[in-house]
């Protein structure tokens, strides 16, 4: 039986540098785990981090609502809908549930409002696997059980919008816009979901300080489920263990990360108390998807000026790759193949970023393991701009230590190339291929990553996945299965996934009611005309409408046609009014009105 690529690897090279090195990741550009995570489920995790700033722990859902099983698993798989209804329906302050027609709607009232079945499937008899962030008392249930499976997200998204300095994200002192371990009124993502909770005891630490005011407060069903559901488990999770403390690295891209945290509290702060909550939901999951497919793409676009220039993109010079938007959602073929062509191009890029990220990787493993460049006290945090600039230096060769770094990259792939040469013959091949590649670390790094495996890629492409929400009725993207190139067999053709950005009803209601609003802390709406719309999203998030992104070549027809199908969608939505066909008379207007506009 051959030997396993990675354990070849870990017989050549040093232990600590396989640690790392052999991975998907690198947290100074981008501090996520490369794989698939669940949108819908970060939000709970973050009114968590933002209430006792620390990363959440065990709670107390699985064992209240789970029988004795022999093992965890077991104990999982049992904690269905069908179950936690008959659990709560025996509680004092619910009434009307007690037989099995009305606790199967209850169940069916949880499913709809609260609580996600395993891989999204219906019934009351699969297990519980997510929470929606309806309410801020979803932070106290635990689901998904591990805050680990959310990769990161929630941890990189209380970073970037406490704004704080330091290595980790600390308990605020003084005014900040996203406060930490505060009052609920002082962190308006809190106090908009936070409706009728009060803090009772003096310890921000107490895990069950938060109480429900029963008396004077009105809240809608779906609220009212979540917080019976919670006052059920008793208390909030605990602190994790291990490390705890909540990482205050910010992705490299600042400008979009910075736009990010601005977008989701002018949202948050003027329309939390107008919006209908379901539809906040909605809309405030499409916010973040929109900000975090803008921090991405504009993450490809400074690593691969990086791998050029040996530099970090200036932050007022940085943007988002331009992506052609289908905003038929499918319907119109051709503006689906356009759609499909343009994201096609963006994957063409991404599928560079594995390979960019291992050279990362092995510069700054050799970096910090050098003395004299460990002097320096170049830090990563909370942005690595400078440290990046540094390893660029070494990469081009710029910098003193790079000749010696470079000798012993060069030594490691000679090594390496001669265990691989029986079973991997290629890469060793690549390792040996100074001609065709000069430089060492860039050999290294594109063996390594063939190394690796397609595994990779397609945990790269989880994450692209997670971000856009794609087939999500609040997403940015859709994706089906077609018939590309020859024949792999008699029996049928080679298929591959093929995606397409659109705007679905949710996206385009945020876009709308986001920048109808004031610039600054100004309070209310402005005017807004279609042209400013389109020119702003296309600036900010690099959705192209009515204009062709750079590099592709789209007819005049096509792209008035798209702009055609979006106003009337608009129209539709009562978030157009346009008397007549002039440029001019084209206005945007708010759905969910704020005080003081009608």
């Amino acid at each position: 039986m051959p030997a396993s690529a990675r354990s070849i690897v870990q017989n050549v090279l040093p232990p600590m540098m396989v640690r790392a090195t052999w991975s998907g990741n690198y947290a100074p550009v981008l501090p996520l785990s490369t794989h698939n995570f669940e949108l819908s489920a970060v939000l709970p995790a973050v009114f968590y981090m933002f209430r006792f700033g620390h990363r959440r722990g065990q709670g107390a859902f699985l064992s209240t609502f789970a029988p004795e099983k022999e093992s965890h698993q077991e104990r999982k798989r049992a904690v269905t809908i069908e179950r936690v209804a008959n659990e709560i329906s025996h509680r004092d302050d619910i009434d009307g549930f007690d037989n099995e027609i009305e606790q199967a709607i209850l169940g069916d009232l949880l499913l709809c409002f609260g609580l996600e079945n395993v891989k999204r499937s219906l019934g009351r008899d699969k297990q519980v696997q997510r929470v929606a962030p309806v309410h801020y008392m979803t932070s106290w249930i635990d689901l998904p059980d591990s805050v680990t499976d959310l990769r990161n997200v929630p941890e990189m998204i209380v970073a970037m919008l406490s704004d704080q300095k330091g290595d980790y994200v600390k308990l605020t002192s003084g005014k900040t816009r996203f406060p930490v371990a505060k009052d609920f009124e002082q962190n308006p993502l809190l106090h908009a979901f936070s409706t009728g909770i009060y803090r009772a005891g003096p310890s921000l630490a107490d895990l069950a300080s938060d109480k429900f005011e029963e008396k004077n407060t009105v809240v809608g069903l779906d609220q009212l489920l979540m917080i019976r559901l919670a006052q059920q488990v008793r208390h909030a999770p605990r602190k994790a263990k291990g490390s705890a403390r909540i990482s205050n690295q910010r992705p490299i891209a600042k400008l979009a990360a910075g736009r990010f945290s601005e977008d989701i509290r002018r949202f948050v702060r003027s329309y939390a108390s107008i919006v209908p909550r379901h539809a906040l939901v909605d809309m405030l999951e499409s916010c973040v998807a929109t900000g975090m497919t803008a921090i991405l793409t504009s993450v490809i676009e400074i690593l691969i000026e990086w791998v050029e220039s040996g530099r970090v993109i200036s932050e007022r010079k940085q943007k988002p790759t331009d992506i052609f938007i289908d905003c038929s959602i499918g319907v119109d073929n051709r503006l689906r193949a356009v759609a499909e062509q343009s994201m096609d191009d963006l994957i063409r890029r991404i599928e560079r970023v594995p390979t960019i990220l291992t050279m990362l990787r092995l510069v700054d493993y050799s970096a910090k393991d050098n003395r004299r460049i460990v002097k320096q006290g170049v830090g990563t945090l909370p942005y690595a701009t400078e440290w990046l600039n540094l390893l660029g230096d070494i990469l081009h060769k710029r910098h003193k230590q790079a000749s010696y770094i470079h000798t012993q990259m060069d030594d490691y792939g000679e090594k390496l190339a001669e265990e691989l040469e029986e079973e991997y013959s290629e890469v060793a091949e690549v390792l040996r291929n100074e001609p065709a590649e000069s430089n060492a670390i860039r050999r290294f790094a594109i063996a390594l990553t063939a190394l690796m495996g397609s595994t990779v890629r397609s945990n790269l492409m989880g994450m692209v996945d997670s971000m856009v929400q794609s087939d999500r009725p609040n997403g940015l993207a859709k994706k089906r299965s077609t018939a590309r190139g020859a024949p792999f067999s008699a029996s049928g053709r080679r298929r591959r996934e093929v995606r397409s950005l659109v705007f679905t009803d949710s996206v385009l209601d945020y876009l709308v009611h986001l920048h109808l609003l004031r610039s600054g802390n100004k309070q209310g709406v402005r005017q807004l005309s279609m042209r400013e719309f389109l020119d702003n999203i296309r600036k900010r998030y690099g959705f192209c409408v009515d204009i062709a992104p750079t590099g592709m070549a789209i007819s005049n027809e096509l792209l008035e046609a798209n702009r055609a199908i979006l106003e009337r969608r608009l129209r539709d939505l009562g978030l157009l009014l346009g008397v007549n066909d002039a440029e001019a008379m084209k206005r945007l207007q708010p759905r969910f009105r704020l005080d003081g506009n009608g």
